[in-house]
């Protein structure tokens, strides 16, 4: 159906309503959004720059900070220009070309982590298939096809969500672009559609989370039956960071989109909102390096490098 709304620009939910509110939350923000860039920036120049991060692992890490990156800055820039000019405002354009971003980052995204529990399922239960089945052509055709999966799907969306007409006013109750709240915009049934576009991506999502979860089961027999409790540490060191970016990503992401309606309400969705879009991808760097002693190692000679070449 062609688009038939008048529709020009949509209005975002604001985060306060005071002037003095608005420049706090412009520096929150800003704070967040550099913390954000600086340790997935640091990750990428480590992996980048350290001949010993050339594994699987790793690359899919490397791949993981590219998409954090591009998930926070999609978003978290528009809200702080918002905040920073006083101004709700997104044009037409922009809101889809947000969508389209979004969904193909946060997709890929989850894509990528069931891979990476794939990775940890070779590497422990199947170390001796693990050279030849993870080789660096395979872990580039996964990579791919995670990033071509949330392709495909941010097209299948954004294709369909603003193919609507739009009569029901252009106020999102959100500081971002987010398809359930334009879809309370449409005054069309064939919204349907895109409703049932969004159960088909839940239910693929649904079923990687599955997938993660009996891939953890037999990581956590296997390494509990080693003799070694080094070798456990070891294991546990490399599957405990991606345990928790998954739990992270995946809680916070459940609680904003199947939490009943009738606790629906605009400041707890910004606040659901806000969780799974801007804190794992400004934690993630901090929880892998936490437990990966090699990462902080390449971190460190990395920093040596700079404060070498500044003098």
């Amino acid at each position: 159906m062609p688009n038939i709304s008048s529709v020009s620009e949509f209005l975002l939910l604001a985060f306060a309503d005071t002037r003095e509110l608005q420049l706090l939350h412009f520096a929150l923000f800003l704070g967040i959004y550099l913390a954000a860039l600086l340790g997935n920036g640091l990750i990428l120049s480590a992996v980048a720059c350290h001949h010993r991060l050339y594994t699987p692992m790793y690359f899919f890490l490397l791949n993981l900070a590219l998409l954090d990156l591009g998930c926070i800055s999609t978003t978290l820039p528009k809200a702080m220009a918002n905040a920073l000019w006083n101004t709700r405002a997104i044009s037409y354009q922009g809101c889809a070309a947000q969508v389209f971003l979004f969904v193909l980052l946060m997709s890929s995204e989850y894509f990528l982590l069931t891979i990476m529990a794939y990775d940890r399922y070779m590497a422990i239960c199947k170390p001796l298939h693990y050279g030849s089945l993870l080789g660096s052509r395979a872990c580039a055709q996964m990579a791919a096809a995670a990033w071509g999966s949330g392709f495909l799907n941010a097209v299948l969306h954004t294709a369909t969500t603003f193919s609507l007409p739009f009569c029901q006013g252009n106020s999102v109750d959100q500081f971002f672009c987010e398809i359930p709240h334009i879809l309370k915009l449409s005054c069309s049934d064939t919204y349907l559609r895109e409703v049932w576009a969004l159960v088909f991506s839940i239910s693929l999502v649904f079923g990687c989370f599955v997938f993660i979860v009996l891939s953890y089961v037999q990581i956590f027999r296997a390494v509990l039956r080693m003799p070694s409790e080094q070798g456990q540490h070891k294991d546990f060191s490399t599957c405990i960071p991606h345990l928790a970016i998954v739990s992270m990503f995946s809680s916070t992401a459940m609680f904003a989109y199947l939490k009943p309606s009738s606790i629906s309400f605009p400041s707890l969705d910004l606040v659901s909102s806000f969780l799974y879009l801007v804190i794992p991808p400004t934690l993630n760097p901090l929880i892998y390096s936490m437990r990966n002693q090699e990462l902080r190692n390449a971190a460190r000679k990395l920093f040596g490098y700079l404060l070498l070449y500044k003098q």
